[in-house]
């Protein structure tokens, strides 16, 4: 058995949940933490029962319940690299400062540095004295004694360094001990190696995308294969191979291309929009159902639907057209994922 439940999709958020018989997974995390525990509970999830959350990119559509939500369910979060990077970057608060400062900052960091080396130095000559003999060797320091880390000179200096910057002023501090991009625990995966969570096995795959890293996945298990495919700018060859034999094909068809064109939106975002690493239309999601879609899945889910530039008929129509053309085709049902409320589950 496995099930799927998508909480939201598009430019608001996204988010989903990806069940077999004992594991669930949350595809990203794009709606505050008490909004997508509330869908959870309304789409029958027990957002408790959660095993994990993986990431398919760092934009904010996709993480902005990301920290709050793993930290209260306290379940490990899986990342490629690029994109944990990326997204510590965005959650690191950036702060600005006079030269003035900046200097008063740097020499306090520089007393700090020297009195931390000074007091590891005072340690490890105390050390030698207590030995009974004269063999002393680095590790014979006893690190517990000062800190449990693998790197005591660099706990006692950043020690220091925080003590001292208790003088700095405010907009100047920085906090040792508050990091917003704190999570339980951190998983990394790479495109195109498979990976396991619980009973799940997920393939990510790289999609063209203006992300540090972004990636699709196929989730398997049980002998069913569900696949996710949004936020590309076109179907490449390794996601076309990649989305085969699935039984659920959850396929971006973000916007029409005529009232992309036309719509609210500055030049610059519609280029993005339209570029190889934007977002895919209507026609080409169309496209790739009539020209290289197996027909395997039993639905078809449209996601990441644009609120501005599409409307849901018309995606409904141009996949529905584009499934029409192949008879072998006309059992895939076609379903639309909201933005605004969570889908009814679909269980195979």
């Amino acid at each position: 058995m496995m099930r799927m439940t998508v909480l939201a999709s598009g430019s608001k958020g996204n988010s989903a949940v990806v069940s077999s018989s004992h594991t669930r997974i949350l595809v990203d995390a794009g709606l505050s933490c008490r909004e997508l525990m509330r869908r959870m509970k309304a789409a029958g999830e027990d957002p408790y029962a959660l095993n994990a959350v993986i990431i398919t990119h760092e934009h904010a559509d996709h993480v902005s319940g990301l920290p709050v939500l793993a930290r209260k369910l306290n379940i490990p979060v899986y990342f490629t690299e690029g994109t944990h990077r990326a997204w510590v970057r965005q959650m690191t608060p950036r702060t600005t400062m006079s030269y003035k400062q900046w200097l008063e900052k740097t020499r306090l960091e520089k007393e700090a540095r020297l009195e931390a080396q000074a007091l590891a130095h005072q340690i490890a000559a105390t050390a030698v004295e207590d030995r009974p003999d004269d063999h002393f060797f680095a590790n014979d320091v006893d690190v517990d004694a000062v800190d449990a880390t693998t790197d005591p000179e660099g706990a006692l200096q950043a020690a220091a360094a925080e003590d001292l910057c208790e003088d700095l002023p405010a907009e100047t501090k920085v906090s040792l001990t508050d990091n917003p991009s704190y999570l339980p625990a951190v998983e990394y995966f790479q495109a195109g190696k498979q990976l396991c969570i619980g009973d799940i096995d997920v393939l990510p795959f790289t999609i063209p995308h203006d992300a540090a890293d972004p990636c699709g996945f196929v989730f398997q298990s049980e002998g069913l294969r569900i696949g996710f495919a949004t936020d590309l700018g076109y179907v490449p060859p390794n996601v076309k191979l990649a989305l085969k034999n699935c039984d659920i094909l959850l396929l971006e068809s973000n916007h029409d291309l005529e009232m992309l064109r036309d719509g609210p939106y500055p030049w610059s975002v519609k280029q993005r929009v339209l570029s190889r690493v934007g977002h895919l239309s209507n026609a080409a999601a169309a496209e790739f159902l009539t020209r290289d879609y197996d027909g395997g899945a039993r639905y078809v889910v449209l996601a990441h639907l644009s609120e501005s530039n599409n409307m849901p008929e018309l995606a409904r129509l141009a996949a529905e057209q584009a499934l029409g053309n192949h008879p072998s085709l006309l059992g895939n049902r076609v379903l639309l994922a909201d933005q605004s409320a969570p889908m009814e589950p679909i269980c195979l």
